[in-house]
């Protein structure tokens, strides 16, 4: 009688590993064979040309609001370097510009609420007209 040890076993990893590659060829063999999926050359390429045109719409999109970003963030008044005429000119009073320049620097303009520069109010209304570059030497 022989033994068990001498005959060789697949480890289980091996055979699940085995069975997994079999059961994927299968179908993978079975979605090629199938003649309700064949699709004719133009299908193919009027499909192609539909997906093309659809990138090229997308990314004039994101082109053009690239683009609107950068221009409206260069027309914005810089709340590090602007003079209080520049300031005054978002909407703020000279006094409120004062203010907002003797707390500089600003790395973003939503600290002129977190630094009690301006009220809710007063920062809603000049928020689309300011922005923070690099902070001043001041």
């Amino acid at each position: 009688m022989k033994s068990n040890q001498s005959k060789p076993k697949l480890s289980r990893i091996g055979f699940h590993s085995i069975l997994i590659c079999f059961m994927a060829s299968s179908l993978s063999f079975i979605g090629c064979s199938t003649d309700d999926h064949k699709q004719s050359a133009d299908e193919v390429r009027e499909k192609t040309a539909q997906a093309t045109a659809e990138l090229k719409r997308d990314t004039k999109s994101v082109v053009e609001g690239v683009k609107e970003g950068w221009t409206r963030d260069k027309d914005r008044v810089d709340l590090n370097s602007s003079t209080k005429e520049q300031l005054v000119g978002t909407g703020l009073t000279r006094a409120q510009s004062e203010h907002v320049i003797a707390h500089r620097p600003y790395a973003t303009p939503h600290e002129l609420l977190t630094k009690h520069v301006l009220s809710e109010d007063e920062y809603k209304a000049i928020e689309p007209h300011v922005r923070a570059g690099e902070p001043s030497d001041k």
